[in-house]
């Protein structure tokens, strides 16, 4: 077996539009293509033995080891390894279900595509599956030693590419509330929402958290001072950088007992409590100073009590926990050490902050600890005798967290909200040592130790005991207060042909309303009409460019065949899809060898069109006709026939289309016809001489009604816009060079010769193409050129893209000039490889009054051939 690509897709896609992470791998069988399980020897028995909890697939028998039931009687290798990635994933603690198996046009090679959680994981799982399943081939078992490696290896990549607790819970709850996120690529940052309706959060940092709150928090003598000010019950305490400073600093606080912590560590690093001799002050400093990027140490009177962590969200408390330091309860007959061990291995424990809990290490802080305690490692603990291995209380170090929210006293809530507000946090993990949260602190002689910026979550949403805390909710609630939008507009435009026309067009028109709008097609990324990357941008990069700028208000998004295969589309759902037509190009590339499977991958676009949203369809086309039967929102067609059937009987039960009726551009809604403007006034029409221009803008028109722009800014888009070489490079560029004309268009597909001839049938003198094709399309497909050309111009010349795309040079050519011959014997093509020297002939050889289209390779390189030629003028269209 050989894998031959794989692909990662990360968006509604062609296999799926509601599972949008997946791995489509292509894989060659090669000698097993034609080998079904029950013919392997040993096979079946050693799957089982190495996989056994692949007996809770079902697969299509629909129970309970259904899908062992198809090994043992016979399935293919391809459906047993896209089984086997999802089950290596499931066993590394990530949940996956979704996989689909399908053969290609070549023989013995199939696509494997299956959901992952990560995707690195999920490519490697794959990897994995192809492995384990040759060796069972080859050899009739898999080794418990690769089989161990490939489950850490997978639990590393998984737990490596987490969120963290904190930040997966906000992001989990935005989801749930239908608000997108994206991971950006600098600082561990997310920004939840598109567009200028977007924040970010970096763990439970968010665009709210002021630097001067978050500084503040960061300066634990500043936070102390601030509070002390504000009445708030503080510990007594003292700062200090040099040790000869430590002991009038305990004087300074009342004498032992004492805490010695760095002024501006974290996580419970190189902090001391209780110390109550000198030469424990010491070590204490040592290690305080140490954790300080200052070398700053506070040195604070020692108050007994419970650690309590109070979480204000938004100037409200949201959630209270008690922390209480990793420990181990003896059992009478245990070691300490043994006890930990046992302690560890609770399954809700692990390495890092991705666990509910975190492992017990030992280490010197915890020796001392126990030392203090009068334990050793090898000390066995009394039957429910309590051992510390902190001496805080923080989770990262193994400590556990029992709820407290219900229990904290009214009062206690009250200065915890004062504290928040102080110290100017908008999210606030405040500490608060006590002997009982349910009494007010001055009566328990309770102080607040700590001010926390970011805090972490994971102790109230997983606590050891109590009840869970959606805490994540008031954090949404706080950056998307209830009736606030998240999204922006999002208008996306496919098809074969016509999408970067139609993408500028719907651009201009949205402009008109004053907004920031931020468009992708094949000629760049553009925002508010400034480009900010130039080259084909039709794919889910650009779309994240557009979706990640905070200044765009409405996004426009060109939408290509490439990219939804390649990765998937960038966004889940959209306001408006439009599909313009479907028509054979590209067949044979990428697995797509079909028009009906061309029209599957351009509906995506119509099928993540949001419940409230419209789908945009060409109602003279049949194939983007049927995408309408999977459209969750509304549907709106578009026709060239005011006759169409589909336009009678969508208007007749209370839909919505746009017509071209009596030279009029036209929406029909209900009883009404509202007339936008005659195609002659409208430029890219190209003065209503070319029909799949006017069939574009009756979906830029349609497209923005949908959307609520006002009929009025609609005709004023359309009249102002112009199809110019700055505008809408190569599509339908119309030079007028004195006494003959030149058109430019990228056409490069039968449906697109087909749509400029019906420009070029309008135009009364002679006719002269130069034409071409890519090298990649089927023999079939440049032969139609050929006949199409023949039908289109008095006169040709056949010349070829310099990138053959691995044809022989010549033989596209060859396969044009096929056509011609068979469509009109009698027409006596010229042949001229060289684009350059071709177009120059026709130029030059034109008649006056005369027409030469041009369907270039390179747009702008012709563009420059035309401008030498002989200036331009301002006729330009």
């Amino acid at each position: 077996m050989k894998i031959l690509r794989t692909q990662t897709l990360r968006g509604p896609n062609y296999w799926s539009i509601r599972r949008d992470k997946l791995i489509v791998m292509r894989l060659d069988l090669e000698d097993l293509a034609e080998k079904p399980s029950n013919e392997i020897p040993g096979f079946y028995e050693g799957l089982i033995d190495v996989l056994p909890s692949l007996v809770e697939h079902y697969c299509s028998p629909g129970y309970r080891g259904g899908f062992f039931e198809r090994v043992r009687t016979g399935t293919y290798m391809g459906h047993i390894i896209e089984h086997i990635a999802l089950e290596l994933q499931e066993l590394a603690g990530t949940p996956v279900g979704f996989g689909r198996t399908r053969a290609t046009s070549t023989p013995g090679v199939y696509n494997v595509v299956f959901e992952y959680v990560d995707e690195q994981a999920g490519r490697y799982a794959g990897r994995a599956a192809v492995r384990l399943c040759q060796s069972l081939v080859d050899t009739g078992t898999y080794s418990k030693e690769e089989f161990d490696q490939d489950l850490a290896d997978l639990r590393d990549l998984c737990n490596n590419a987490a969120l963290g607790p904190s930040t997966e819970t906000i992001v989990k709850e935005a989801q749930a509330r239908n608000i997108p996120w994206l991971l950006l690529s600098a600082r561990a940052m997310v920004q939840l929402g598109y567009g200028v309706h977007q924040k970010r959060i970096q763990a439970t940092l968010s665009s709210f958290s002021g630097i001067l709150a978050v500084e503040l928090a960061c300066d634990k003598e500043g936070t102390k001072t601030i509070l002390k000010d504000g009445g708030i019950p503080v510990p007594r305490g003292t700062v200090i950088q040099y040790l000869d400073e430590l002991s009038a600093a305990i004087e300074e606080v009342g004498g032992f007992p004492i805490v010695i912590k760095p002024l501006d560590g974290n996580h419970g690093r190189g902090i001391s409590i209780d110390v109550k001799t000198q030469q424990e002050a010491e070590e204490a400093y040592d290690l305080a100073s140490a954790a300080s990027k200052t070398r700053s140490v506070i040195v604070e009177r020692y108050y007994k009590g419970s650690d309590h962590r109070i979480l204000v969200i938004n100037g409200k408390v949201a959630a209270v926990a008690e922390r209480i330091p990793a420990h181990v309860v003896g059992d009478g007959r245990s070691t300490i050490e043994e006890l930990i061990e046992i302690t560890n291995q609770d399954p809700n424990r692990g390495d890092g902050h991705a666990n509910v809990l975190t492992k017990i290490t030992i280490d010197k802080t915890a020796l001392n600890v126990l030392g203090k305690q009068g334990y050793e490692l090898t000390s066995i603990l009394p039957q429910g005798a309590i051992a510390y291995l902190r001496a805080t209380a923080n989770l990262s170090t193994g400590g556990i967290a029992v709820d407290r929210t219900d229990e904290i006293h009214p009062e206690n809530v009250w200065i915890a909200q004062r504290v928040a507000k102080l110290i100017g946090l908008d999210i606030a993990g405040i500490d608060v040592v006590t002997d009982d949260i349910r009494k007010p602190l001055k009566e328990v002689d309770g102080v607040i130790v700590e001010v926390n910026a970011a805090p972490g979550f994971r102790m109230h949403v997983a606590p050891s005991r109590g009840l869970p805390r959606n805490i994540a909710a008031p954090v949404i609630d706080m950056l998307f207060p209830p009736g606030t939008p998240s999204r922006v507009p999002i208008l996306a435009i496919t098809g074969t042909n016509g999408k970067t026309t139609t993408s500028r067009l719907i651009s201009h028109i949205c402009r008109q309303t004053g907004k920031v709008v931020g468009f992708t097609t094949t000629d760049g990324v553009y925002i508010d009409d400034y480009l900010v990357e130039k080259g084909d941008n039709t794919g889910p990069y650009s779309a994240s460019m557009i979706l990640k700028d905070p200044t765009v208000e409405i996004a426009v998004l060109e939408t290509a065949r490439g990219g939804i295969l390649r990765s998937g589309l960038a966004f889940n759902q959209c306001d408006v899809g439009v599909v313009l037509n479907v028509a054979a190009d590209h067949l044979g590339i990428g697995d797509i060898d079909t028009i009906e499977q061309m029209a599957k991958v351009k509906s995506v676009v119509a099928e993540v069109v949001s419940a409230e949203g419209y789908a945009v369809l060409n109602a003279d086309d049949p194939l983007t006709v049927g995408m309408a039967e999977k459209v969750k929102g509304r549907v709106a067609y578009f026709s060239m026939s005011p006759d169409n059937p589909i336009i009678h009987d969508h208007i007749r039960r209370g839909g919505m289309a746009a017509i071209y009726e009596n030279g009029y551009l036209s929406i029909l809604e209900g009883e009404w016809t509202l007339r936008i403007e005659e195609a002659v006034n409208i430029p890219v029409t190209m003065q209503g001489m070319a029909p799949f221009m006017i069939a574009n803008a009756l979906a830029a028109c349609l497209a923005t009604f949908v959307q609520g722009i006002d009929i009025e800014l609609i005709r004023q888009g359309v009249r102002t816009f112009k199809p110019s070489v700055a505008q809408t490079p190569g599509r339908m560029n119309l030079f007028d060079l004195g006494h003959h004309h030149a058109l430019i268009d990228y056409a490069h597909n039968p449906a697109g010769y087909e749509a400029v001839g019906g420009f070029v049938g309008n135009w009364s003198g002679e006719k002269v193409g130069v034409v071409g094709g890519p090298g990649d399309r089927r023999d079939d497909d440049l032969i139609l050129l050929g006949k199409l050309s023949a039908l289109m111009f008095d006169r040709i010349i056949v010349k070829e893209d310099n990138d053959t795309r691995g044809r022989r040079r010549g033989e596209v050519a060859d396969l044009i000039l096929r056509g011609i011959s068979q469509e009109n014997a009698s027409l006596r093509p010229e042949v001229i490889l060289d684009e350059t020297e071709a177009l120059e002939k026709a130029l030059s050889t034109v008649s006056e009054g005369g027409l030469v289209v041009i369907f270039p390779e390179s747009v702008t390189q012709a563009i420059d051939l035309v401008e030498k030629h002989r200036p331009l003028t301002d006729n330009q269209g």
